[in-house]
């Protein structure tokens, strides 16, 4: 095939690739209370499910992008495909909780596989960066559409049969987009010689999932208990000496010459951040409407589709907007939007009409739709081309950390704010002491499901009131703390990508596997139109990545 021609088929491939490595965050995340109801899992367990899909991703996915340039992009993709059908096989036989997670983990393990892939498939196919940006965005449309359709087919799945078969779905698709792949997409690898960095893997690996451990447990129980804190300790000492274990390594996982450009370093901040309050937000409010407002996954599937939808539609829009629009005006201004609609939702409450959640999600939809794509092109941008693998691999594994950190941030914010005002509800509405005790008893043992299935008698409909109310207080305070978290990724975006703009020198490639070192010069947010790198000398030197793509 011409160059020309597998453009085509690449661009199919690699939006079947994260469709399927996507598909399983809303379809998992507006099932929960179905699997917690059918596995009698506690709050906490549920948190882990998310996440143990959410932490191989993150963990794994700047090795995984190490192996694509070895060994051949295509055959880490179809390897990435095949662990998510496996992992949804394990979750679809699951009798435990546990068996959930292994599925989960197995599911991530593939996405961590298929991100760097596809992107890095797209960026072989497409070397123009003016270009690129198009073709990301198809990407991005793509993540989109997964998210979108996920709600709504996990509802009508469950509408009809056991929670356990919105894991069938994804296993024909990555079967067939796998054997699809042989013919349809050229392989491609990095120049020179890349070799694993096993103590930067290491080190990061341990540190993240010590980090989110530590935090879904202490929202669990306390940040006082002896497990939590050796758990958080060990985080932070492993990130130091995973920060210095990169500065030594001559073929680091992510090299640290990369934040020495304003525009990476700016898009990896936004996209930890944003993910943290857009994924957490997810799983807080896919809990609201099991919980609060007793609806079927298929009518919680309907209300998420107002907040998923409207991105694939604004995407085109976006992407011609970022032919003329800096891209820190786009980032900073859809973080704004997507700020105010999550304070707006501390407003909502157990008896919220759709239309008055509609909106805020309407809003919500549109900051997300200007962030996606600008997010993910400018950090592949804001480098030379040399090192856009590794640049688009750094900048989703920031977002999977992110994504991972999300619904334990906001899990046990809600958690531990809910049980905090869980008495006073309950005193408010009448309940007796001994079922006052008993509903704490449960809250503290296994969350909200727990409280919700005591006998409480004559008295159930108060206390259940009473439960609603405090998950309410918690989910207000997790969204409040969104918020936030989005409104300083935009403070990051509009001061981090405001440099004058800068001319950039283009350099042969050079054949032997040495590789480039980006020099610490003032980068500025590009419009797509002008998507190239910053400005930068490039030398032949062993201590950044070699042969990138």
């Amino acid at each position: 095939m011409k160059s020309g021609d597998r453009l085509g088929p690449t661009l199919v491939m690699a939006c079947v690739g994260v469709f399927v490595a996507y598909l399983p965050v809303t379809t998992v995340s507006v099932s929960l209370p179905a699997i917690q109801r059918g596995l009698g899992a506690s709050t906490s367990d549920l948190s882990w499910v998310s996440d143990a899909f959410v932490l191989p991703m993150a963990a794994l996915i700047l090795t995984a992008g190490v192996l694509g340039d070895a060994h051949g992009r295509t055959k880490v993709f179809q390897a990435g495909l095949l662990l998510c059908a496996l992992g949804a096989a394990v979750a679809l036989c699951a009798g435990s909780i546990q068996v959930v997670w292994a599925g989960q983990a197995l599911a991530g393990l593939g996405a961590a596989a298929l991100l760097p892939a596809t992107l890095a498939l797209i960026s072989h196919a497409v070397p123009d960066p003016r270009q690129r940006g198009k073709y990301i965005g198809y990407w991005a449309t793509a993540l989109l559409l997964a998210l979108a359709a996920g709600p709504l087919l996990a509802g009508l799945i469950l509408e009809h049969v056991g929670w356990r078969w919105i894991y069938l779905l994804p296993i024909p698709v990555a079967l067939i987009a796998a054997a699809a792949a042989i013919p349809l997409v050229t392989d491609s690898r990095a120049p020179g010689k890349r070799h694993l960095d096993w103590p930067g893997q290491i080190t990061i690996a341990v540190a993240i999932v010590a980090l989110t451990y530590g935090v879904i447990e202490g929202g669990a129980d306390s940040f006082t208990n002896p497990a939590v804190i050796a758990a958080l300790v060990l985080a932070v000492l492993l990130l130091g000496a995973f920060v210095l274990v990169e500065r030594r390594s001559d073929a680091p996982m992510l090299s640290p010459a990369l934040f020495r450009s304003r525009g990476f370093t700016a898009t990896a901040l936004v996209a930890m951040v944003t993910f943290i309050g857009v994924i957490g937000s997810v799983f807080v409010l896919s809990l609201y409407f099991g919980l609060a407002q007793q609806l079927t996954t298929l009518e919680a599937g309907l209300r998420l589709l107002t907040f998923t939808a409207l991105p694939i539609v604004l995407g085109p829009v976006i992407a011609r907007l970022m032919h003329r629009v800096p891209v820190r005006y786009l980032l900073s201004a859809g973080l704004v939007l997507a700020a105010i609609a999550s304070f707006s939702l501390t407003g909502v409450d157990a008896n919220t009409s759709f239309g008055g959640i509609a909106w805020r999600f309407a809003l919500f939809g549109l900051g997300l739709a200007a962030v996606l794509t600008p997010m993910t092109a400018t950090a592949i941008a804001s480098v030379p081309h040399q090192l856009a693998g590794m640049a688009s691999a750094g900048n989703n594994a920031f977002r999977q950390i992110g994504g991972a950190l999300g619904p334990a941030v906001l899990g046990a914010l809600l958690t531990s704010r809910a049980a905090h005002t869980l008495p006073q509800h309950l005193s408010d509405a009448g309940v007796s002491d001994a079922s006052a005790r008993a509903a704490l008893a449960a809250m503290n043992g296994d969350g909200f499901q727990a409280v919700a299935l005591q006998d409480y008698g004559t008295q159930r409909g108060a206390a259940l009131g009473a439960l609603t109310n405090s998950f309410l207080d918690g989910m207000h305070l997790a969204l409040a703390v969104s918020a936030g978290l989005l409104l300083v990724a935009a403070l990051a975006a509009v001061t981090l990508l405001r440099s004058p703009r800068p001319e950039y020198q283009a350099r042969p490639a050079v054949a032997q596997p040495e590789a480039a070192v980006v020099q610490p010069t003032p980068y500025t947010p590009l419009t797509c139109a002008d998507a190239t790198p910053p400005a930068a000398t490039l030398r032949a030197s062993p201590s950044l990545m070699t042969g990138a793509p």
